[in-house]
Protein backbone atom coordinates (compact mmCIF):
# COMPACT_ATOMS: atom_id res chain seq x y z
CA UNK A 1 0.00 0.00 0.00
CA UNK A 2 1.43 3.26 -1.00
CA UNK A 3 2.05 6.26 1.67
CA UNK A 4 -0.84 8.44 0.05
CA UNK A 5 -3.21 5.57 -0.25
CA UNK A 6 -2.71 4.61 3.22
CA UNK A 7 -2.93 8.64 4.24
CA UNK A 8 -6.42 8.67 2.60
CA UNK A 9 -8.27 5.32 3.36
CA UNK A 10 -7.22 4.80 6.86
CA UNK A 11 -10.57 4.14 8.93
CA UNK A 12 -11.42 2.46 12.13
CA UNK A 13 -12.51 -1.11 12.50
CA UNK A 14 -14.62 -1.76 14.76
CA UNK A 15 -15.51 -5.73 14.42
CA UNK A 16 -11.76 -7.39 15.01
CA UNK A 17 -10.86 -11.55 15.54
CA UNK A 18 -8.10 -12.99 16.46
CA UNK A 19 -5.34 -14.27 16.22
CA UNK A 20 -3.65 -10.92 18.08
CA UNK A 21 -0.69 -9.56 15.62
CA UNK A 22 2.38 -11.49 16.00
CA UNK A 23 5.76 -10.43 17.08
CA UNK A 24 6.78 -9.04 13.86
CA UNK A 25 4.12 -6.79 13.23
CA UNK A 26 4.24 -5.39 17.02
CA UNK A 27 8.00 -4.98 16.26
CA UNK A 28 6.44 -2.52 12.88
CA UNK A 29 3.74 -0.92 14.44
CA UNK A 30 6.01 0.23 17.91
CA UNK A 31 8.72 1.45 15.57
CA UNK A 32 5.93 3.80 13.60
CA UNK A 33 4.96 5.17 16.77
CA UNK A 34 8.38 5.85 17.70
CA UNK A 35 8.63 8.12 14.73
CA UNK A 36 5.69 10.58 16.18
CA UNK A 37 6.63 14.90 16.28
CA UNK A 38 8.69 14.70 19.56
CA UNK A 39 10.02 18.52 20.84
CA UNK A 40 13.09 18.85 23.24
CA UNK A 41 13.30 14.56 21.85
CA UNK A 42 11.62 13.60 25.28
CA UNK A 43 9.90 10.31 24.10
CA UNK A 44 6.84 11.67 25.93
CA UNK A 45 5.52 8.03 25.45
CA UNK A 46 4.86 4.40 27.42
CA UNK A 47 2.70 1.30 25.57
CA UNK A 48 0.59 -1.05 27.64
CA UNK A 49 0.34 -4.00 25.84
CA UNK A 50 -2.60 -6.58 26.59
CA UNK A 51 -3.09 -9.65 25.24
CA UNK A 52 -4.61 -12.98 26.23
CA UNK A 53 -5.21 -13.31 30.50
CA UNK A 54 -3.32 -9.48 30.06
CA UNK A 55 -7.05 -8.62 28.56
CA UNK A 56 -9.17 -10.33 31.32
CA UNK A 57 -7.06 -8.25 34.05
CA UNK A 58 -7.62 -4.87 32.00
CA UNK A 59 -11.47 -5.97 32.65
CA UNK A 60 -11.25 -6.14 36.19
CA UNK A 61 -9.64 -2.42 36.02
CA UNK A 62 -12.61 -1.69 34.51
CA UNK A 63 -15.07 -2.90 36.58
CA UNK A 64 -12.90 -1.83 39.74
CA UNK A 65 -13.26 1.91 38.44
CA UNK A 66 -17.22 1.16 37.89
CA UNK A 67 -17.49 -0.06 41.48
CA UNK A 68 -15.43 2.72 42.69
CA UNK A 69 -17.83 5.14 40.96
CA UNK A 70 -20.73 3.27 41.85
CA UNK A 71 -20.71 1.21 44.82
CA UNK A 72 -24.01 0.10 44.37
CA UNK A 73 -23.51 -0.98 40.90
CA UNK A 74 -25.70 -4.40 39.77
CA UNK A 75 -23.42 -7.50 38.60
CA UNK A 76 -24.54 -7.08 34.90
CA UNK A 77 -22.98 -3.60 34.65
CA UNK A 78 -19.54 -5.10 36.56
CA UNK A 79 -19.62 -8.14 34.06
CA UNK A 80 -20.16 -5.54 31.11
CA UNK A 81 -17.35 -3.75 32.30
CA UNK A 82 -14.81 -6.52 32.74
CA UNK A 83 -15.78 -7.90 28.95
CA UNK A 84 -15.05 -4.50 27.00
CA UNK A 85 -11.36 -5.68 26.80
CA UNK A 86 -12.27 -8.67 25.04
CA UNK A 87 -13.60 -6.76 21.89
CA UNK A 88 -10.32 -7.69 20.50
CA UNK A 89 -7.04 -9.85 20.79
CA UNK A 90 -5.28 -7.48 21.75
CA UNK A 91 -5.22 -3.86 23.27
CA UNK A 92 -2.43 -1.01 23.62
CA UNK A 93 -2.52 1.38 26.01
CA UNK A 94 -0.93 4.41 24.73
CA UNK A 95 0.07 6.77 27.63
CA UNK A 96 1.82 9.98 27.47
CA UNK A 97 4.47 10.44 30.16
CA UNK A 98 4.14 14.10 30.76
CA UNK A 99 7.41 16.11 32.04
CA UNK A 100 6.00 19.12 33.97
CA UNK A 101 7.46 22.56 34.01
CA UNK A 102 9.01 22.76 30.45
CA UNK A 103 8.13 25.99 29.10
CA UNK A 104 9.23 24.97 25.97
CA UNK A 105 7.02 22.13 25.63
CA UNK A 106 4.47 22.26 27.78
CA UNK A 107 2.26 19.36 28.59
CA UNK A 108 -0.39 19.81 25.81
CA UNK A 109 2.16 19.09 23.25
CA UNK A 110 3.52 15.87 25.03
CA UNK A 111 -0.21 14.91 24.97
CA UNK A 112 0.25 15.44 20.98
CA UNK A 113 3.43 13.75 20.64
CA UNK A 114 1.52 10.31 22.11
CA UNK A 115 -1.65 11.11 20.14
CA UNK A 116 1.10 10.92 16.86
CA UNK A 117 2.50 7.82 18.18
CA UNK A 118 -1.40 6.43 18.28
CA UNK A 119 -2.02 7.76 15.04
CA UNK A 120 1.10 6.27 13.42
CA UNK A 121 0.08 2.89 15.02
CA UNK A 122 -2.71 3.27 13.44
CA UNK A 123 -1.70 3.70 9.95
CA UNK A 124 0.98 0.94 10.29
CA UNK A 125 -1.60 -1.75 11.72
CA UNK A 126 -3.43 -1.10 8.36
CA UNK A 127 -0.39 -1.26 5.90
CA UNK A 128 0.13 -4.29 7.88
CA UNK A 129 -3.65 -5.46 6.87
CA UNK A 130 -4.76 -5.70 9.78
CA UNK A 131 -7.82 -3.82 11.65
CA UNK A 132 -7.44 -1.55 14.33
CA UNK A 133 -9.80 1.14 16.56
CA UNK A 134 -8.57 4.41 18.79
CA UNK A 135 -11.09 3.98 21.63
CA UNK A 136 -11.21 6.18 24.76
CA UNK A 137 -14.43 6.42 26.57
CA UNK A 138 -14.59 7.04 30.55
CA UNK A 139 -11.83 4.78 31.27
CA UNK A 140 -8.85 6.76 29.38
CA UNK A 141 -10.11 9.59 32.09
CA UNK A 142 -10.72 7.53 35.45
CA UNK A 143 -8.16 8.03 38.26
CA UNK A 144 -9.02 4.45 39.35
CA UNK A 145 -7.80 3.55 36.02
CA UNK A 146 -4.56 4.97 35.76
CA UNK A 147 -4.04 3.82 39.53
CA UNK A 148 -4.80 0.07 38.01
CA UNK A 149 -2.37 0.54 35.50
CA UNK A 150 0.48 1.93 37.54
CA UNK A 151 0.96 5.24 35.94
CA UNK A 152 2.18 8.50 37.36
CA UNK A 153 -0.02 11.43 38.78
CA UNK A 154 1.36 13.05 35.71
CA UNK A 155 0.57 10.47 33.08
CA UNK A 156 -2.20 10.55 30.69
CA UNK A 157 -3.78 7.73 29.24
CA UNK A 158 -3.94 9.24 25.50
CA UNK A 159 -5.97 5.97 23.68
CA UNK A 160 -6.96 2.79 24.28
CA UNK A 161 -5.76 0.90 20.87
CA UNK A 162 -7.98 -2.19 20.00
CA UNK A 163 -5.70 -4.44 17.18
CA UNK A 164 -6.86 -7.55 15.52
CA UNK A 165 -7.74 -9.59 12.33
CA UNK A 166 -10.54 -7.61 10.30
CA UNK A 167 -14.18 -9.31 11.55
CA UNK A 168 -16.34 -7.47 9.32
CA UNK A 169 -15.64 -5.61 5.84
CA UNK A 170 -14.55 -1.81 6.25
CA UNK A 171 -17.25 1.28 6.10
CA UNK A 172 -16.77 3.29 3.28
CA UNK A 173 -14.52 6.49 3.80
CA UNK A 174 -16.52 9.65 4.15
CA UNK A 175 -15.85 11.93 1.34
CA UNK A 176 -14.84 14.86 2.53
CA UNK A 177 -13.66 18.58 1.02
CA UNK A 178 -10.59 19.87 2.50
CA UNK A 179 -12.28 23.61 1.31
CA UNK A 180 -14.55 22.77 4.22
CA UNK A 181 -11.79 22.68 6.74
CA UNK A 182 -8.88 25.33 5.44
CA UNK A 183 -8.70 28.61 5.58
CA UNK A 184 -6.17 30.31 3.94
CA UNK A 185 -4.19 33.87 4.48
CA UNK A 186 -2.71 34.98 1.20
Amino acid sequence: MDAMTLLHERSSMGKLRGPAPDADQMDAIYRAALRAPDHKELTPWHFIEFSGEGLTRLGEVFAEAEFHNNPHIDDAALNAARKKPLRAPMIIAVVAKITPDLPKVPPLEQSLSAGCAAHGMLLAAQALGLGAMWRTGHYAFDPTVKKGLGLDEDDELVAFLYLGQMGGRHKPVPARDPADFVERWS
